[in-house]
C-alpha cells in the first residue's frame, strides 16, 4: 500500500508539473512564427504584381505585409493567417483571390515574418485594426468594399475585427470557437479551460457580427474539429453560408477545388455592392 501511495503521489506531482509547465510556457504552444529571412519568397514568384507594405503601430513596432492588386478588383480582401509560419506560407491563396477579382492585403502579426515586436492576443487585435486603417484611411477603400478573411487562429482575429468595423463580409476558414474550447478538445486529460491564458473568442465576435458570414470547414480537420465551425455558423445571424471542405487542417484549402471557389464567388456576388471599387 505504501508503494502504491508513492506511485500515486508521483503521478499526481508529475501531472501538476505538466499542468504548470503548460500554463507558464503557454505562448510557446500557441505562437509558431517564422522570422524574416533574406531569401523570402514573394508574390513575384507567382508573377503577381505587389507592393511591400509597412504599417506603424502605436507601440513603435512595424508590421510588414503585401498588397496584391487585382485588375478591375470588385473588392479588397484583408487576410489574417494562422498561428504558424508567416505570409510567405500563404502565397498559394493569391491566385484564387485574383481569380475572384479581389485585391488582397496580407500582413504578418508582430513577431512574425518581417514584422517587429512580439506576438500576443491583444497585439494581434491591434495589428488587425492597424491593417484595417491602412486600407480605409491610407488607401481610401470603403468598408463596404473590404472582405475580412481569417484562417484558424486568424479566424479569431478576423472575427474580433469584423464585429467592430462592419466590413462587406467575413470569411472564416477552419476557425475555432475559442482558445479554451479548442484546448479542452486537444488536451482532454488536463483542466485545459482553467489553464488557458488566452481567449481568442471567435464565437463572441460572430455573435456581435453585423455583416454576412461564410464559414468553411472540413469534417476531416484533425486540429480544429468541425464542431467548432458548426457552432460558429449556428451562432451567427443571417445572412450566412456554410461551406463544407475536405481534407486536413493544413490541406483543406479553399483554392484546391473549383466548386469551393465557385461557392465563395457566389457568396461575394450576393453580398458585395454591384459597382466595382
Amino acid at each position: 500500500m505504501r508503494l502504491l501511495g508513492h506511485i500515486l503521489l508521483g503521478l499526481l506531482l508529475g501531472y501538476a508539473a505538466l499542468a504548470a509547465l503548460l500554463y507558464v510556457f503557454q505562448s510557446r504552444f500557441i505562437f509558431f512564427p517564422e522570422m524574416g529571412r533574406g531569401d523570402r519568397l514573394t508574390p513575384a514568384q507567382l508573377q503577381l504584381p505587389f507592393e511591400e507594405v509597412r504599417i506603424a503601430v502605436a507601440d513603435g513596432n512595424t508590421l510588414h505585409g503585401w498588397y496584391v492588386p487585382a485588375p478591375g478588383a470588385r473588392a479588397t480582401l484583408l487576410f489574417f493567417h494562422g498561428n504558424a509560419g508567416s505570409i510567405v506560407h500563404r502565397l498559394d491563396w493569391l491566385p484564387a483571390f485574383r481569380q475572384l477579382g479581389l485585391s488582397a492585403l496580407l500582413i504578418d502579426y508582430r513577431g512574425y515574418g518581417q514584422s517587429s515586436g512580439r506576438p500576443s492576443e491583444a497585439a494581434m487585435y491591434a495589428d488587425a485594426e492597424a491593417a484595417w486603417r491602412h486600407l480605409t484611411e491610407v488607401r481610401r477603400i470603403a468598408p463596404a468594399r473590404i472582405v475580412v478573411f481569417g484562417e484558424s487562429l486568424g479566424g479569431a482575429v478576423a472575427a474580433h475585427l469584423a464585429a467592430r468595423v462592419r466590413p462587406a463580409a467575413l470569411v472564416l476558414h477552419s476557425a475555432f470557437t475559442s482558445a479554451p474550447d479548442l484546448a479542452a478538445d486537444l488536451y482532454p486529460f488536463l483542466p485545459a479551460r482553467q489553464l488557458s491564458r488566452y481567449a481568442y473568442d471567435t464565437l463572441a465576435g460572430v455573435r456581435a457580427l453585423r455583416a454576412p458570414l461564410l464559414v468553411a470547414h472540413s469534417p476531416q480537420d484533425e486540429v480544429v474539429p468541425v464542431a467548432h465551425g458548426r457552432r460558429l455558423f449556428a451562432a451567427a445571424g443571417e445572412p450566412k453560408q456554410w461551406l463544407e471542405l475536405a481534407g486536413g487542417h493544413n490541406d483543406g484549402f479553399l483554392y484546391m477545388r473549383r466548386e469551393w471557389l465557385q461557392e465563395l464567388d457566389r457568396f461575394l456576388q450576393r453580398h458585395l455592392p454591384a459597382a466595382a471599387g
